[in-house]
C-alpha cells in the first residue's frame, strides 16, 4: 500500500462533473492505497466559499486538506487570475511545511495550478501523474474566452513544462492523449475516461405520455462551454419540454429568460445533490448534451453518466464525443453549433420512440463498454 497525494480545484461538497470524477478517483484508489487529497475551500460553481465545510476531514477514509482561496466566478481575466494565484500560492505553501507522499496525482486544468505543483514536486523525486481534462489554453481559444496574443504564449509554455515533468499523464480522451504525445512522445499515458461507479438503477415502463411532448433535460453546469442559455434561446419548443438542473455562471441569464418567457415550456429545477439527480433524470424521455463549439479533446463525462441511467442522449457537441454517441447507439447526434440540423433532428422524434426497450438497450451497452473497475486496474498498475 502507497501513499498516494491527490491535487484538485475540485472536491466535495461541490457538486457537478469536475468533483464526482476526482471523488470518483480518490475512492477507488483507496481501496489499495493511503489517499489524501489537497484541494481549495468548496466554492465551485458559485465563486462563493460554502457554509458547513471542515477545512480537515476525512471521508470514506480519503484525508482531505482544504486550503484558502479567493474564489471567483467574474468574467474579468485578471480577476480569474488571481483566483487561480490564491490556490496556487496555498498548494505551494501547504507543500513547504508538510510532508508529501511520493506519489502524487496533479489535476490540469488549471493550468497555473498544476505549473506550481509539479514545478515544486519535480526536484523532489517524486513519481508525478498529471491527469489532463480538458486541454487548455486550446480549449481556451475554441470558446473565444483567450485570444492568439502574449498570455496565450505564456499558458502554452506552461502546459509544455506540465506535460515534461509529469512521468505519466492520463487523459479523458482520446484527442488529448494524440495531443499530448506531439509534445512528449515518449511519456506513459493512460487513457482514463470519466466512466461512473453507482449500482444502473432498473428500467420501468413508462405510464403513456399524455402531452405527446418530448420531455428534454439538460442536468450540469451553467457555463460558457455548455451554451445553454442560446440552447434555450434556440429550440423550436413544438415538440418538446425543456428542463435544466445545475447552477453556474449562465444561471441568472437562463433565469432570466425563462421569467421573460413564460409561454416557452422550459423549467429550471436547480441543483440538487447527485443522487437524488439520478433519481430525478429517470422521469425524463432523454438528456441533451451540448457544447457552445466544438472543442478538441472534450468528451463530456455526461454521456457515460446518463447511459449508465439507460437515459437516450441528443449529443449537440461534436467531436470525440459525438462519435461515441454514435458507435456505441446511445441517441441522437446534430452537428455542433446548427440549431437548425438540432431541431430538425429532434422533430423527426416521437415520445413513443423513447420506450424501455430503447433505455434498457442504452444502459446494457453502457455497463458492458463503460467499465471503471477495469481502467483503475490499469491505473493502479503504474501507480
Amino acid at each position: 500500500m502507497k501513499d498516494v497525494l491527490i491535487i484538485s480545484n475540485y472536491f466535495p461538497p461541490e457538486m457537478g462533473a469536475a468533483s464526482n470524477r476526482i471523488f470518483q478517483l480518490a475512492k477507488g484508489l483507496s481501496a489499495a492505497h493511503k489517499v489524501s487529497v489537497i484541494c481549495p475551500f468548496p466554492n465551485y460553481p458559485t465563486g462563493k466559499v460554502f457554509d458547513n465545510y471542515s477545512a480537515k476531514e476525512t471521508i470514506d477514509g480519503i484525508r482531505v486538506n482544504r486550503l484558502w482561496v479567493s474564489p471567483s466566478i467574474s468574467k474579468n481575466k485578471f480577476v480569474r487570475l488571481f483566483s487561480m494565484l490564491s490556490f496556487s500560492f496555498s498548494v505551494f505553501w501547504f507543500m513547504l511545511w508538510n510532508k508529501i507522499p511520493k506519489t502524487v496525482i496533479v489535476n490540469s486544468p488549471p493550468l497555473l495550478v498544476a505549473f506550481s505543483s509539479l514545478l515544486f514536486l519535480n526536484s523532489k523525486k517524486h513519481s508525478l501523474l498529471l491527469n489532463v481534462s480538458d486541454l487548455w489554453p486550446k480549449a481556451g481559444i475554441e470558446l473565444g474566452v483567450i485570444k492568439h496574443n502574449l498570455g496565450y504564449k505564456i499558458l502554452q509554455k506552461i502546459e509544455h513544462f506540465n506535460y515534461k515533468k509529469a512521468h505519466v499523464i492520463l487523459g479523458q480522451s482520446e484527442e488529448i492523449l494524440m495531443h499530448v504525445k506531439t509534445i512528449v512522445p515518449t511519456t506513459k499515458t493512460l487513457l482514463y475516461r470519466n466512466f461512473p461507479d453507482f449500482e444502473p438503477p432498473q428500467i420501468e415502463t413508462k405510464a403513456l405520455n399524455k402531452s405527446n411532448k418530448i420531455k428534454i433535460v439538460y442536468a450540469g453546469l451553467l457555463g460558457v462551454a455548455q451554451g445553454v442559455l442560446k440552447l434555450c434561446k434556440n429550440l423550436n419548443y413544438t415538440t418538446i419540454e425543456l428542463h435544466i438542473y445545475g447552477s453556474g455562471a449562465e444561471e441568472i441569464q437562463v433565469k432570466n429568460f425563462i421569467n421573460n418567457n413564460p409561454e416557452l415550456p422550459i423549467t429550471f429545477h436547480g441543483s440538487v445533490p447527485r443522487k437524488e439527480l439520478h433519481r430525478e433524470l429517470l422521469k425524463y424521455d432523454a438528456t441533451i448534451i451540448p457544447l457552445l463549439n466544438r472543442i478538441y479533446g472534450s468528451v463530456p463525462s455526461k454521456i457515460f453518466e446518463y447511459s449508465r441511467l439507460g437515459l437516450p442522449i441528443i449529443y449537440f457537441g461534436g467531436g470525440e464525443g459525438e462519435t461515441i454517441v454514435e458507435n456505441n447507439k446511445l441517441g441522437w447526434v446534430a452537428e455542433a453549433g446548427n440549431y437548425e440540423a438540432l431541431n430538425k433532428s429532434i422533430s423527426q422524434l416521437n415520445a413513443s420512440d423513447f420506450n424501455s426497450e430503447l433505455k434498457t438497450e442504452i444502459q446494457k451497452t453502457a455497463i458492458k463498454n463503460f467499465e471503471y473497475s477495469q481502467q483503475l486496474k490499469e491505473l493502479n498498475s503504474l501507480i
